[in-house]
């Protein structure tokens, strides 16, 4: 028997003996991922990291009733009732549980093998919403596709997508041991093809999201740190040409830099000057649930893009710090199941996780960075929270796979097969 196998015999043996034991396993087995982890021994699932989903689910729920409840007062909204978008968040909520608890029954060994026709179904989505007459137009952008009474984001299920068939090319890609580039160079063509639609839509802020995804992953499969960067280089230069080469984008960043210049206060510059203006009503304590004054149809998309800024007007300082640190804790528990799916030889399972805690983590990142004025304005929500019910419910379903994967790394960790 191999070491790990003894080891890890071994530990069932023993575990009877103490119940909160735990067991240092260090792998050195494929590709580069010697790594040395601590197995919990549990079973079941990760109930903690469920409870702080919930957690921002509910909370989510709470704040776009209230960045949502005076809209109906404004001549543009006077068809919508008070509780309007409460009714549909909640539709979407209930919609996502349900869609999560399938997503929950399905073996991991199942998303692998069905990963290039995720990807591919996502492609035909993409290209079917810059038809006319297919996408539905908001605000100029073409994004969404109208499902009677709701609409879809073809762009967040590119990211779930993307992030399964990375893992799995990865997954092939180490078994044959081929030359980097030659083993590279596909997976970068198939993000670029994504990112050509993504920005025909336009929605930049989706194709960074799903780059950095993509990235982590290669990292993550083994990619060495200096190719790593060679590709961020790339990257970063790519985004810098689409910026300089389009003259909004580069409104945007000026106005990021002075958002109170009179030229940018009432244009470019103006949600982030009353994102700022509301989180600075906040101070310390906030002015109270419902008491915030800039979701009164001054700062544009409360209850989407700019949610945490009247988690800021209304619980001050201390309900900003309390979300970052229930997305702090929620990447960093879900980094942590793809660790140990890695020490228990189940690469594919482990880059999905992280590849997740990448996506939660960043993409929370850059929505908090806009609207604490740290970064120049993006079209990114706050991830199971903001008002969007393509975003929550591919998010949750994101979500289940990683309890899923939890759930198989306990059970193998019991000697069930799984």
């Amino acid at each position: 028997m191999s070491a790990w196998g003894q080891t890890l015999s071994g530990w069932f043996s023993s575990r009877t003996a103490s119940a909160g034991a735990a067991l240092p396993v260090r792998l050195g087995g494929r590709g580069s991922f010697a790594a040395t982890t601590d197995i919990p021994q549990v079973r079941g699932f990760d109930q903690p990291l469920a409870w702080v989903v919930v957690t921002l689910l509910l909370f989510g729920l709470l704040m776009v009733y209230s960045a949502t409840i005076a809209m109906p007062d404004n001549p543009r909204f006077t068809k919508y009732t008070h509780t309007y978008f409460l009714v549909r968040h909640t539709m979407w909520l209930a919609t996502s549980f349900v869609a999560a608890l399938m997503a929950f029954q399905v073996p991991i060994s199942t998303w692998e093998k069905y990963a290039p026709w995720l990807f591919v179904a996502s492609l035909v989505l993409l290209i079917a919403v810059l038809i006319p007459g297919v996408g539905k137009v908001v605000y100029g952008a073409r994004r969404w596709i109208s499902l009677g009474p709701l609409s879809f984001q073809p762009s967040e299920l590119a990211k779930f997508a993307v992030l399964i068939y990375a893992a799995d090319y990865m997954v092939r890609k180490m078994a044959v041991k081929e030359r980097f580039f030659r083993a590279v160079m596909p997976m970068a063509l198939a993000v670029a093809i994504i990112g050509l639609l993504l920005l025909a839509e336009p929605d930049m802020g989706g194709f960074m999201v799903i780059a950095v995804i993509a990235m982590g992953i290669l990292f993550l499969g083994g990619v060495n740190a200096r190719m790593f960067f060679l590709i961020a280089t790339v990257l970063v230069v790519a985004f810098s040409l689409m910026i300089a080469l389009s003259e909004w984008r580069r409104e945007r960043i000026f106005a990021y830099l002075n958002p109170w210049d009179e030229k940018y206060a009432l244009g470019k510059g103006y949600q982030l000057s009353h994102s700022l203006i509301a989180i600075g009503r906040g101070e310390i304590f906030g002015v109270g649930l419902g008491g915030s004054v800039e979701k009164l149809h001054w700062l544009p998309e409360a209850h989407t893009d700019f949610l945490l800024a009247v988690i800021g007007e209304e619980f001050g300082l201390i309900g900003v710090l309390v979300v970052i640190g229930l997305f702090l804790w929620l990447t960093r528990r879900i980094m942590h199941i793809g660790r140990q799916a890695i020490a228990l030889d189940r690469v594919f399972a482990g880059l999905v996780a992280q590849g997740v805690g990448i996506w939660m983590g960043f993409q929370s990142f850059i929505n908090m960075g806009v609207n604490l004025g740290a970064l120049p304005t993006k079209g990114l929500t706050l991830p199971l929270m903001s008002y969007g019910g393509s975003a929550i419910l591919v998010n949750m379903v994101a979500i289940a796979v990683v309890l899923r994967i939890d759930y198989e790394n306990r059970q193998l960790m019991h000697g069930v097969r799984v």
